[in-house]
């Protein structure tokens, strides 16, 4: 088997971004088809779970890469002082 490098996990991926906003959304989902009656009250649950699913997923989809761009890359060596 050769040895071949890891891809280093980067933190800024679209992936991790996605799956953020999914866990935060199907935990709001929960929160919603419980609080809300779950299956007592059938009539309306899925589609209210589904529209908070749905609104939760994109504001914090769009939050999280907003608070992404405010943060600025640090290219400087991590083994070096920056103060002389």
């Amino acid at each position: 088997m050769a040895n071949t490098p890891k891809k280093k996990f980067e933190a800024r991926s679209i992936r991790s971004y996605l799956t953020l906003s999914f866990v935060a959304s199907a935990f709001v989902s929960v929160l919603v088809f419980f609080g809300t009656g779950g299956t007592a009250q059938a009539e309306g649950a899925f589609e209210r779970t589904a529209i908070w699913f749905g609104i939760t997923f994109i504001v914090s989809l769009v939050s999280i890469a907003t608070l992404a761009l405010s943060v600025k890359e640090d290219d400087a060596d991590p083994n070096k002082p920056r103060l002389k």
